[in-house]
């Protein structure tokens, strides 16, 4: 089990020394990091995380006036 462990922080780490290796000098010369299609589906997933922070009114009686959860 050790040993299991131990291998998969040793890929985390080459993993990020990869990515250490090769994404932050092209960011440096102001080359993007994710295509064009990437940025896409990083704003989408961006907008959607921001909608699903709102509080849902699923279930609850539209007349009924608002309570608060102070306290």
């Amino acid at each position: 089990m050790v040993a299991l462990i131990l291998g998969l922080l040793f890929c985390v780490g080459v993993a990020m020394v990869v990515v250490g290796l090769v994404a932050v000098p092209a960011r440096r010369q102001g080359r993007d990091v994710l295509t064009p299609k990437g940025e896409q589906v990083l704003t989408r997933v961006l907008e959607k995380g921001a909608t699903d922070d709102e509080p849902t009114t699923a279930g609850t009686d539209p007349a009924a006036p608002p309570t608060s959860r102070a306290g």
